[in-house]
C-alpha cells in the first residue's frame, strides 16, 4: 500500500494525495451482497434536519459485510480484494466450500487465493475468526464483539488494530487503539490481524469538490453569523470568540465530559484513553 501523488495541473490536483488501489482486485461487486443507500440529507420523518452538514453526494451502493462469521468449521478462500465506498477499511470476498460468499474487512496481509476459517477449530493466523480465549497473547486482533454473538462492533476501520494483553479466566484485557485497557468476554470474537489500508488517514481530498461528493456540505463558523444565527454570532467589527465556544443552541461545546457517570461498561475499563 502505498499513497499517490499528482502533478500540479490544476489547483485541486496540486495537493492532492490518494491510495494506490493496487491491493483491489474485484472488477464488480456481487450485487446479492449490496444494497442502496438511502440518503436522508440529515433530516427526520419531518423533515427537519436533525443532522447538520449533510446532504449531497454520489450514489453509492452498500456492500453487505459479515461482522458475525457464525459459518464455523468450513474453510473459505478469499476469491478478491474489493473496495467499499462506504468505508475505509477494504473487503474480502469470501467463498466458502459449500459455494456461499460473503463479505468480511480485510486485514493487513490477506491475499487472493488464501484460505480462511471460523470457530474455534481455526488457528490463530491472519483473517481466521475464533474465540478471546484461544487467541494468544500478544497478537493484534480487529473486528472484535462487545457481547458474544452480537457481532464486531471494535477495531473496524482502516489501520486500526487492538492488541492481546492478558487473560484471567475466560476473561481477555485488550488494549484499545485508542490506548483504553478493557475486560471482554473470553468468549466474543475477534479476527487476527489489522485492518488493511492503512495510509487511508493520509489521504488529502485536494480540493472542496470531493467533499460534496461524499455527502457533507460546508461549515460555517458561528462568529461568522449573526447575533439572532448564532449565540458567538455579531459584535462591533465582528471579533472572533468573546465568549466560549457553543453550539447554535447554547450548549458548551468544549471541555465538558459526554461519558455517563453511570454508564454500565465502567466496570470493565482497566485504564482510560490517553
Amino acid at each position: 500500500m502505498a499513497l499517490k501523488k499528482y502533478k500540479a495541473r490544476s489547483c485541486g490536483m496540486r495537493f492532492r494525495e490518494s491510495v494506490t488501489f493496487e491491493e483491489i482486485t474485484e472488477k464488480k461487486p456481487v450485487k446479492s451482497l449490496t444494497r442502496a443507500v438511502r440518503k436522508t440529507a440529515g433530516r427526520n420523518n419531518q423533515g427537519r434536519i436533525t443532522t447538520r452538514h449533510h446532504g449531497g453526494g454520489v450514489k453509492q451502493r452498500l456492500r453487505i459485510v459479515d461482522f458475525k462469521r457464525r459459518k464455523e468449521g468450513v474453510e473459505a478462500t478469499v476469491l478478491d480484494i474489493a473496495y467499499d465506498p462506504t468505508r475505509s477499511a477494504y473487503l474480502a470476498l469470501l467463498e466458502y466450500a459449500d459455494g456461499v460468499k460473503s463479505y468480511v474487512l480485510a486485514p493487513e496481509g490477506l491475499k487472493q487465493g488464501m484460505k480462511v476459517m471460523n470457530g474455534p477449530t481455526a488457528e490463530a493466523t491472519v483473517g481466521n475468526c475464533l474465540p478471546l480465549a484461544q487467541i494468544p497473547l500478544g497478537m493484534s486482533v480487529h473486528a472484535i464483539e462487545l457481547v458474544p454473538g452480537q457481532g464486531a462492533k471494535i477495531g473496524r476501520s482502516a489501520g486500526n488494530a487492538c492488541q492481546v494483553m492478558a487473560r484471567d479466566g475466560n476473561r481477555v484485557t485488550l488494549k484499545m487503539p485508542s490506548g483504553e485497557v478493557r475486560i471482554f468476554d473470553g468468549r466474543c470474537r475477534a479476527c487476527i490481524g489489522s485492518v488493511g489500508n492503512k495510509d487511508w488517514g493520509s489521504i488529502k481530498l485536494g480540493k472542496a469538490g470531493r467533499k460534496r461528493l461524499m455527502g457533507v456540505r460546508p461549515t460555517v463558523r458561528g462568529v461568522a453569523m449573526n447575533p439572532v444565527d448564532h449565540p458567538m454570532g455579531g459584535g462591533e467589527g465582528r471579533t472572533s470568540g468573546g465568549s466560549h465556544p457553543r453550539s447554535p443552541w447554547g450548549q458548551l461545546a468544549k471541555g465538558g465530559k459526554t461519558r455517563a457517570k453511570r454508564k454500565a461498561s465502567n466496570k470493565v475499563i482497566v485504564k482510560r484513553r490517553k
